[in-house]
């Protein structure tokens, strides 16, 4: 019978270390768990914010496009169908799209203030040119009137 009992012992000390060696892998398991989900939760925060700058990213750029579409319309309104560049623009998917178009406007803005500009010099030239003519003409009126 001590026999027994001492078997029944060795038995119920073997479970209680089982039960001991059981529960430490049960809080291991939970601690690599709660790391993965913080890893996890760190990562899909990082992927929102990188969501939301990009998309703030692009609507900003579709902002400065809209704006100058608007000045491109503007200076060259019987060439551009507006409808044609907002579905242009709204074919943009991406943001490198985006700041390619940007560019591209950029450039031709650029080229059209460097037209405008010498546009304004000739202008000012043939002006000057002008009235230098009629003053000499009316001089020369003024002349033969008093010689004649």
């Amino acid at each position: 019978m001590t026999h027994d009992v001492s078997q029944w012992l060795t038995e119920i000390k073997t479970l209680r270390q089982q039960l001991v060696d059981a529960q430490q892998d049960r809080e291991q398991a939970y601690s690599s768990a709660a790391n993965w989900q913080r890893l996890y939760e760190t990562e899909a925060q990082q992927r929102r914010t990188e969501a939301s700058l990009a998309r703030q990213t692009i609507a900003e750029l579709k902002q400065e496009i809209q704006q100058l579409k608007g000045m491109a319309s503007i200076a060259t309104a019987e060439a551009a169908d507006s409808t044609t560049i907002r579905a242009e623009v709204e074919k943009l998917q991406t943001v490198a799209e985006l700041q390619d178009k940007l560019l591209e406007s950029l450039i031709m803005r650029d080229q059209l203030t460097q037209a405008l500009q010498t546009e304004q010099k000739n202008h000012a030239q043939t002006r000057q040119g002008l009235t230098t003519a009629l003053g000499d003409a009316i001089d020369m009126l003024s002349k033969d009137k008093v010689q004649g």
